[in-house]
């Protein structure tokens, strides 16, 4: 398989016949060499390979969790979040609404399809009382910390 970013970095690949070029000539050459990788080699890859990934923000205040992300074109009912023990997911699918040919595209810069992003959680949360909402394409998802939390202090002896 070549590796594209030895490919666009001018290393060669003694392997690949394709390396032996000396820079890729433009974006159609680029896409060309990533996919003639064999399907067999990218097989480890899974089906959640084509997800994309959240940016967020994560802050906290005295009594809270906070996390934002911006998630636009998304509606509320294609967000998932949930918690398993100290981690939360956000999961959901930004759906295209028209379908255009790629030949027509002259830049193709926006996401479309599945996306998640899992964050440990650094402290105990209430997980009934956790909050979220959708404002102008901007998720906010407010965790209160549990009151019975609480940080311990422990001395290290040598021996």
């Amino acid at each position: 398989m070549i590796n594209i970013f030895k490919k666009l970095a001018g290393l060669k690949d003694k392997k690949n016949p394709l390396a032996s070029q000396t820079e890729p000539q433009d974006a159609e050459q680029i896409i060309a060499i990533g996919a003639s990788a064999e399907p067999e080699q990218t097989e480890w890859l899974g089906d959640d390979y084509d997800e994309g990934q959240l940016s967020i923000d994560v802050y906290q205040t005295p009594d809270k969790l906070v996390i934002k992300s911006t998630i636009a074109g998304v509606k509320p009912e294609n967000i998932d979040i949930s918690i398993n023990n100290d981690m939360l997911t956000i999961r959901g699918k930004r759906l295209r609404r028209e379908e255009v040919e790629e030949e027509n595209y002259l830049i193709k810069e926006c996401y479309w399809g599945g996306f998640s992003r899992s964050v440990i959680l650094p402290v105990e949360v209430e997980t009934e009382n956790v909050e979220a909402a959708l404002d102008n394409g901007v998720l906010t998802v407010t965790l209160p910390k549990a009151k019975n939390a609480k940080q311990v202090s422990i001395k290290v002896k040598e021996k």
